[in-house]
């Protein structure tokens, strides 16, 4: 961890918190909200209150998270504000705060490229949370109802309803528009003029600016930021919301049926020249008036029952439309599955089930919602037969697999014959012996999580 910063040392005697009990008298951030709402003049001390510092700060300390530039970790993070916190009230009161670069994050997208994230330090990410406790109720009246993304009591799951229900009212073409680095090309100057049309406070204004304007750390080098709000922060994803309220707006002046979940944005139309037009339209506006960059190869007109969005699509039969995860949705499951299950890799049995199990909970977390109970019953017997063929290959030598074979309810003659067969693992992890050996109830017994239960249980809450 670098040298701190300067501050003059403090008594703190309540674990987990940044103030103690007997400073609870003062007025939450509700109220103070109340009192200011939009063109408040004094935003400062309520994002600088204290019972919104304890709230961002147990907030940073749930989400975890990697430590920035600083190396500073989330659990290093209350004993620096026990002995800091004044000099860092006292910078922020008075402008003098700046914050720290963050640190460059590149991560595989699933079409090949690199998603460039930004890590800020874990007292940055603090600042950065309170400020969006405060700034958010602000602007929430002001955000598209057509907007999901990073919206308390918003999510993909109700993006995706929305689509389906423009669908079933006769909008079946669709303006599928990607923004280009998005994240990394919003232009700075707009962003602060558009800030200032609620905010007031320009020492907010001006702390929001050094933070849009703290840098980038790459390979042990800091390079400036001229344009972006750089992903990983907490302060992001408001600030983003914020720069696309003027598309909601304009696309809501002209009657049009939408969703938009951050920067991914779906427009519904009636007609294929309908559609036409207004991607000519939207990307006159996006360019031109915005600044902002569409992806001219990935935005594409056509129907929602091909086109990919949030990692779902529509399908529609001839009683009902609904939704469905899209085909290359399916396809990267597999191909994560097929990396858990590796024949390769020297892991347990016991192991290799509870990674399974914990990354398909959070796949069915999110698609759960679409009408796929065929298609998760052929995965679920898919994954039974990975399953099985790592137990053959483990088993090896010959006399293994007969005595496995046997302990599990083969006679001898059938487990000595398939014992000594020369048929490949994938062929016999699908034959009758192992389905009357290594049954779906012993798989069970030993760690497996019936994706096709969860998904029955998890699908009808919706």
């Amino acid at each position: 961890m670098q040298r701190p910063q300067k501050t003059a040392k403090v008594g703190y005697p309540c674990e987990g918190m940044l103030e103690t009990d007997s400073n609870k008298g003062a007025c939450s951030v509700a109220q103070l909200e109340t009192e200011r709402q939009d063109g408040a003049e004094n935003l400062l001390e309520a994002i600088l209150d204290r019972n919104n510092l304890n709230k961002a700060y147990l907030k940073v300390k749930r989400n975890g998270g990697s430590a920035g530039i600083d190396g500073m970790t989330v659990d290093e993070m209350l004993p620096y504000l026990k002995e800091y916190r004044e000099e860092l009230l006292t910078a922020l009161r008075n402008g003098k705060y700046k914050p720290k670069a963050v640190r460059r994050v590149e991560i595989p997208k699933p079409d090949g490229g690199k998603r460039k994230l930004g890590v800020p330090t874990v007292i940055d990410r603090m600042i950065q949370q309170a400020i969006v406790q405060v700034m958010q109720p602000i602007y929430e009246p002001i955000f598209s109802d057509n907007s999901y993304g990073f919206r308390p009591k918003r999510s993909a799951h109700q993006a995706i309803s929305k689509a389906l229900e423009y669908y079933n009212e006769g909008y079946t073409q669709v303006v599928d528009l990607d923004l280009a680095k998005y994240f990394d090309t919003v232009n700075h100057d707009m962003l602060i003029d558009m800030l200032r049309e609620q905010i007031k406070d320009e020492r907010v204004i001006s702390l929001i600016h050094k933070y849009l304007k703290s840098g980038i750390m790459i390979n042990g080098l800091i390079s400036p930021t001229t344009e972006g709000t750089p992903q990983g922060g907490n302060l992001s994803p408001l600030l983003s919301n914020i720069y696309l309220t003027a598309f909601d707006k304009l696309l809501e002046s002209r009657g049009h049926k939408f969703v938009r979940y951050a920067d991914d944005c779906n427009i519904y139309v009636k007609s294929r020249r309908a559609a036409e037009r207004v991607m000519t339209t939207c990307v006159k506006f996006l360019e031109g008036k915005l600044k902002l960059k569409v992806n001219q190869q990935k935005s594409q007109v056509g129907s929602p029952l091909k086109l990919k969005f949030l990692g779902f699509s529509l399908f529609k039969t001839r009683k009902k439309a609904g939704i469905r995860p899209h085909g290359k949705s399916i396809k990267r499951f597999k191909d994560k599955i097929r990396e858990l299950t590796s024949r390769k890799q020297a892991r347990s049995v016991e192991n290799i089930l509870k990674r399974i199990n914990r990354y398909t909970t959070g796949w069915l977390g999110y698609y759960s919602i679409a009408d796929m109970e065929s298609k998760i019953k052929s995965l679920n017997e898919w994954l039974r037969r990975r399953i099985r063929q790592i137990y053959w290959k483990q088993w090896k030598r010959i006399k293994t697999k007969h005595d496995n074979l046997v302990r599990l309810g083969i006679n001898n003659s059938k487990a000595w014959e398939w014992a000594n067969s020369r048929k490949g693992y994938w062929r016999i992890s699908n034959s009758h012996i192992l389905h009357k050996s290594l049954t779906n109830e012993y798989l069970a017994s030993v760690g497996y999580d019936d994706i096709f239960h969860r998904y029955k249980v998890l699908h009808s809450n919706y």
